[in-house]
């Protein structure tokens, strides 16, 4: 039993690192610590490996009361978030979602999102559908994701 539990952070980590559906592929899922009833952000790299273009329409999670696509745009020297309807997947291409960049809004979180821990989001495809990843938890102060076993 003690070594299953020693093994539970990995275990969990595990979903985090990448999922495929399909044409679509999802790498470096992660979010940051955050407390409840606050506002959290995912971040992840998206992969059309397909011959079409898809778009990413929107996303949900059970910890959050809404989740949102955002970007952030330049107005002046303020830098502001912004919804978006939708984000192009180029066919081949890749798209990054990070901070200062597209990303997702989880607002209304109905638990905190503790370290080390990990977060299901379904992400919403035009073409593709429903594909389901894990936001790894990061430090609340963390720029990117972690490396794999730090």
């Amino acid at each position: 039993m003690r070594r299953l539990l020693l093994l539970a952070p990995v275990l969990f980590a595990l979903p985090a690192m990448a999922q495929q559906q399909g044409d679509i592929a999802v790498t470096a899922p992660w979010t940051r610590a955050a407390g409840q009833n606050g506002t959290g952000a995912g971040f992840l790299a998206i992969a059309n490996r397909g011959a079409a273009a898809d778009r990413l329409v929107g996303a949900s999670t059970p910890v959050a009361r809404i989740t949102e696509i955002h970007t952030h745009i330049r107005e002046g020297d303020i830098l502001r978030m912004r919804p978006v309807a939708a984000i192009d997947l180029p066919p081949g291409g890749t798209v990054t979602l990070q901070p200062g960049g597209f990303h997702l809004m989880l607002i209304g979180l109905k638990d905190p999102l503790i370290q080390g821990q990990a977060v299901p989001v379904s992400l919403r495809f035009e073409r593709a559908g429903e594909v389901q990843v894990m936001l790894a938890v990061q430090p609340a102060g963390a720029r990117g994701p972690m490396a794999h076993g730090h």
